[in-house]
């Protein structure tokens, strides 16, 4: 593989909850002159089905990617899976799980809305919406400030659409990285400080977590992210020294959906990253490799 020198490895497309279309964000890629990007939309892989048809000679190099929503008796979980074959039963049987729970929260969710506060929306809208690739709260908080119920999404999501709570709608972590391992990926821990909405992981939390995960064959962690602080990138960079884990670096960018820009990745220069970033960037594999 040749040097890289700048690469993100978390962003997501209208597939799942961005604004980009598959199309418009390899536009933006090519643009921002990347050497290696993943697009890692939640629950879904039809991005990774459609942008390698879209590759040219003189593109970036991709790598297959996919950022699962998970949960367990011990907490909530985003595992991310890179270098997957898509067409690999494994991945494709969670991919399928984890969109009928999306498509039963979304569903629960808008039924929710419509007995607690009364918010209704025109069967259009709600076609619409249901006829997406991956619904979520983004998409129907979109909706309900295009009508008047709240003034950002934001706040749809925060005051209305939160109080909806789910127990067991969730793929179960060890799923995920078992389907991501048996598909010749790499299961990571996206954003391994951030738990759900504003939860801070830090200290002995952090590290039961991430041997929680090592049980089922988590090989890395999400150290370089645009939402860490160096303190917080400090200290998942050392567990994953501790442990012998690849580390990984995406934006999290989302197009409009998010005040993410793409390739903010919290690392001036690939070439200053991590021993672990390093062994991740030679052991991937990209679907176009040069």
């Amino acid at each position: 593989m040749k040097q890289l020198h700048s690469i993100d490895l978390h962003m997501h497309t209208t597939v799942s909850d961005g604004t980009d279309t598959p199309e418009e964000i390899l536009s933006h890629v090519r643009a921002l002159g990347l050497d290696l990007f993943s697009v890692t939309d939640h629950d879904a892989i039809r991005a990774g089905e459609i942008i390698p048809g879209l590759l040219t000679e003189t593109d970036p190099m991709f790598l297959t990617g996919i950022e699962f929503s998970c949960r367990d008796e011990q907490g909530k979980y985003h595992i991310l899976g890179y270098g997957y074959d898509p067409q690999a039963q494994p991945i494709r049987s969670v991919v399928e799980k984890g969109h009928s729970f999306r498509m039963k929260k979304t569903q629960a969710r808008l039924d929710f809305l419509k007995e607690a506060f009364g918010f209704t929306f025109p069967e259009e809208e709600l076609a619409a919406l249901l006829a997406r690739n991956n619904p979520g709260k983004p998409h129907i908080g979109n909706l309900m400030v295009k009508y008047g119920y709240a003034k950002s999404k934001d706040e749809a999501i925060r005051d209305y659409i939160n109080q909806k709570r789910f127990r067991s709608e969730y793929v179960r972590p060890e799923e995920a990285i078992r389907g991501i391992l048996e598909s010749g990926g790499i299961p990571v821990l996206a954003h391994p400080s951030y738990g759900t909405g504003e939860d801070l992981i830090i200290g002995e939390a952090l590290n039961r977590r991430i041997v929680h995960l090592m049980e089922f064959g988590l090989a890395g962690l999400e150290a370089y992210y645009s939402g860490f602080t160096a303190k917080l990138q400090g200290e998942v960079l050392s567990y994953a020294e501790q442990y012998g884990l690849y580390v990984t670096a995406g934006s999290d960018y989302h197009g409009s959906n998010k005040l993410v820009q793409l390739g903010d990745i919290n690392l001036a220069s690939v070439e200053q990253g991590s021993e672990g970033l390093q062994r991740f960037l030679k052991d991937c594999r990209p679907v176009n490799p040069r």
